[in-house]
């Protein structure tokens, strides 16, 4: 799958999010090893930390479907923003070395990498010792 394909199925996942809050709509799509893709939107709460973000729904419903590997997510927004500090840190943790692809509405992206994104990450390595 291209990049430019991912970024599509981020802005389609897109279109479901729930956000009657912020009305900001998050996409995104994530692609396994095996060519699989996996799509996520943010789901917004009134209890606003029981919110949680496109990145972190395609990641956890993968991993739910029993995924482990990961190559690239693709994430969706209005404007093209990145990836909150949670999100970032679910990355590192599920494919630290992931490409990521930043896509605003029209599908223009930036490429970039999740230990870019997340530099000097905290992941498993650090529990040990």
């Amino acid at each position: 799958m291209t990049p430019a394909e991912l970024v599509q199925q981020a802005l389609a996942a897109r279109t479901r999010a729930y956000t009657p809050y912020s009305g900001y709509q998050v996409g995104a799509a994530v692609l396994t090893e095996a060519g699989e893709v996996v799509l996520g939107c943010n789901v917004e709460n009134a209890a606003y930390p029981a919110t949680i973000c496109a990145e972190r729904v395609a990641l956890t419903a993968a991993v739910a479907q029993g995924k482990r590997h990961f190559t690239a997510i693709a994430v969706a927004t209005r404007n093209g923003g990145s990836p909150c500090g949670t999100c970032r840190q679910v990355m590192m943790e599920l494919g630290p070395d992931m490409t990521v692809y930043i896509a605003d509405e029209s599908g223009a992206y930036r490429t970039t990498t999740v230990r870019a994104l997340l530099p000097d990450g905290f992941d498993h390595d650090k529990l040990a010792g």
